[in-house]
């Protein structure tokens, strides 16, 4: 047991003492490796190092070597480079002298066709002067190349004028009116653009004045633009005014044909009309003031009509004036297109301004376009506003006259100037206080005219003549009645135009704020006034006839007629604005009147009466005086009769209505009466001719009081 536990620990010693000497020999060859492998690398480093000191050796010396080199060439390219640049800037100089030569033949053939290369060689003078005024200002060049640019300049200010005078034409009126009208069926309205320029042109003109603001430094340029556009919107509007006077009359075309033929389907609309009643209205009243006022008119020229109606009245008395004026007819057609004319001017200047302010804007700087265009647009406002004020003064003479209807003449004129205003404001807005002001005044001085016409008017009314050969024979409508109505149906017509006349007269406290509804109180009151001055009128014109049932036809025609007339024009909501019961007043006028003419008719009934009839019985025989009794009344009511009918059947009822409502009642009575007449004659024994005296059955007397009032019975 101890000799085996000695022997192992040896045998373990000696393996470990192998193991360690194994590895200490793999160690000592590993490290005699990396003694070897840095014997080598210092062998290398040394040889690297030998290297690069040589090459740093051999770049010192290129260094040396090249560095002078390159700045001697540095310098030299220095130089070359300068002497190019004096060459460069010696050429330039030098060109400035020969400015005027290489320009003179461009600058002698002028702009025209060139105006590109014309202001290049412009813009090359223009540099030539800098630089001898900069650089040589004592130079005889320098006053050749400013002489030079002053002609240049002239001969672009020439241009300027030249291209506007020979592209600026008149704008055709048949395009004006194309412009200016409209198409109520169009959706969206087609805007019809005035061109007033070919683009080309347009863009040399914008071109040149642009040149001659900035390097001209000229203005005369804006004086030529709207003197030579003024002249030429001058010529459109009178053009679209000769376009009138040959075609309206003649064809009534009041509008661009161009429009059929470039819209066949959506033709455009016709320029408003005046209304076709203003012209028998004029008839009318010429007629009435020129005669009815100096007594030089006769009878009326009313005539019955079967079947009375309010159009077809007036329509017989304008055509019976109209045969006997054929010739102041002819003068109001020209009157007409005249004031048509003067309307559709007057939009046309708006559309035109509007046109010519868009053009100007484009030429014109814009700190000087507001005066330029107020220029521009003087000549043509001024005629339009001299136009204007003569319309005025013919209204003020032809009132002086007592011819009131040239008030008509400015209802529709006024009407469209009030319309237009706020759009003419718009298009004056930025011009001269004198400028925008001509409008308003024209619009003031037709006011005051047309309302010192109303006033008088309505006076005269009042106080026409009570003219006994001046009264219709038959009872009719009286002429003063026929011309009041179809005057105030004309207000009807212009009712918001009238209504301000008459309220810019008013000066009361009131009145300080015109509203719509103040304008149609004062109408209405207007209107009543005229009214109550015609009936007051007619009631003293009804006492010049001797008989009382004519008098009482004759105000019954012509109240019934205002009543008809203002109830047909819807003049009865006007008037029933200041009064409410004006048309139950007219009724009651009315009925009145029938009332007085069936009172005639008492000097035929009452010999119908029971009064003074004998009494007697049956079988009895009468005295001789009871018999002559009876005779008298059959005699009376015979004479009486025949002598009414006679009498009456050349008077006039011309309302078929209110002629047989008349007659069936005038009818109903006589006839009741004279059969319970001849009921209480039947079984007397009065005469031995009862033929004599019983002249006429109870149907006969009915159809001869049915011929009253027929005149062609």
């Amino acid at each position: 047991m101890g000799v085996s536990s000695r022997m192992i620990p040896t045998e373990d010693a000696s393996a470990r003492k192998r193991e360690i000497e194994e590895k200490l020999r793999q160690e000592q060859e590993t490290l005699s490796f990396i003694r070897e492998n840095l014997e080598k690398s210092d062998q290398l480093t040394k040889g690297m190092v030998s290297i690069l000191s040589s090459f740093e050796s051999r770049l010192m010396q290129l260094e040396n070597s090249i560095i002078p080199v390159h700045k001697q060439t540095e310098n030299l390219q220095r130089l070359q480079e300068n002497v190019d640049k004096t060459l460069s800037c010696m050429d330039h100089v030098i060109s400035y002298y020969h400015v005027a030569k290489d320009t003179d033949r461009i600058i002698r053939e002028g702009p025209t066709g060139r105006l590109d290369e014309y202001l290049a060689c412009i813009a090359k003078i223009q540099k030539a002067v800098e630089y001898f005024q900069d650089n040589n200002p004592d130079s005889p060049e320098l006053n050749t190349v400013k002489a030079r640019f002053e002609k240049g300049k002239e001969l672009l200010e020439a241009e300027f004028r030249s291209l506007l005078t020979r592209y600026s034409k008149p704008v055709p009126p048949i395009l004006i009116l194309d412009a200016i009208s409209l198409d109520e069926e169009l959706e969206v309205q087609e805007d019809v653009v005035l061109e007033h320029l070919p683009e080309a042109v347009l863009q040399d003109i914008i071109c040149i004045a642009g040149w001659l603001v900035e390097y001209g430094r000229n203005q005369d340029f804006m004086n030529v633009y709207f003197q030579i556009r003024s002249n030429q919107l001058d010529r459109s509007i009178k053009g679209l005014k000769d376009h009138f006077r040959k075609n309206s009359a003649s064809s009534g075309i009041l509008y661009s044909p161009a429009v059929q033929t470039k819209r066949k389907d959506t033709p455009t609309k016709k320029a408003p009309k005046r209304p076709g009643t203003i012209r028998k209205a004029q008839n009318l009243l010429k007629q009435y003031s020129q005669h009815g006022l100096d007594g030089k008119k006769g009878g009326s020229n009313l005539t019955p009509l079967e079947g009375y109606d309010h159009d077809l009245r007036v329509k017989h008395l304008s055509d019976a004036l109209n045969e006997k004026h054929g010739a102041a007819a002819g003068k109001d057609d020209v009157l007409d297109i005249e004031i048509d004319s003067y309307i559709h001017c007057i939009t046309a200047f708006v559309k035109l301004a509007q046109s010519e302010y868009a053009l100007l804007a484009e030429i014109i700087p814009e700190h000087h376009q507001k005066k330029t265009f107020d220029s521009l647009i003087q000549e043509a406002l001024d005629n339009l506003m001299l136009e204007g004020d003569n319309i005025v003064s013919a209204a003020r003479r032809a009132i002086m006259r007592h011819d009131y209807s040239a008030v008509l003449t400015i209802f529709p004129i006024l009407r469209h100037l009030k319309m237009n205003k706020s759009e003419f404001d718009s298009t004056l807005q930025g011009t001269a206080a004198s400028t925008k002001n001509k409008l308003p005044t024209l619009i003031t001085s037709m006011e005051t005219i047309g309302a010192k016409a109303l006033e008088e008017f309505a006076d005269s009314i009042k106080n026409d003549p009570d003219k006994e050969y001046n009264m219709p024979k038959d009872g009719t409508v009286h002429e003063l009645t026929s011309n009041a109505i179809l005057f105030l149906q004309q207000l009807l017509d212009f009712h918001e135009t009238a209504g301000a006349m008459l309220a810019s007269q008013e000066t009361s406290s009131s009145a300080s704020s015109y509203t719509s509804e103040f304008n149609k109180r004062l109408l209405s009151t207007y209107i009543c006034k005229v009214l109550g001055n015609l009936q007051l009128n007619l009631l003293s014109k009804s006492k010049v006839y001797e008989d009382s049932a004519l008098s009482a036809i004759f105000l019954h025609n012509n109240y019934n007629y205002i009543l008809k007339s203002l109830e047909k024009s819807e003049l009865i909501q006007l008037v029933t604005v200041t009064q409410k019961k004006a048309e139950s007043s007219y009724r009651e006028l009315i009925e009145q009147q029938i009332q007085m003419y069936q009172r005639s008719w008492f000097k035929v009934t009452e010999h119908l009466a029971d009064r003074n009839m004998p009494v007697f019985q049956p079988g009895t025989k009468l005295k001789d005086k009871e018999r002559q009794v009876i005779k008298d009344k059959f005699k009376g009511f015979n004479d009486g009769l025949e002598e009414l009918c006679k009498i009456q059947k050349g008077w006039a009822i011309p309302d078929k209505e209110q002629r047989d409502f008349i007659r069936q009642a005038q009818r109903r009575a006589v006839s009741d009466a004279y059969r319970a007449f001849l009921h209480r004659c039947a079984n007397i024994s009065f005469t031995k001719n009862p033929e004599k005296y019983n002249k006429y059955r109870p149907e006969e007397v009915e159809e001869m009081i049915e011929r009253l009032f027929d005149t062609s019975a």
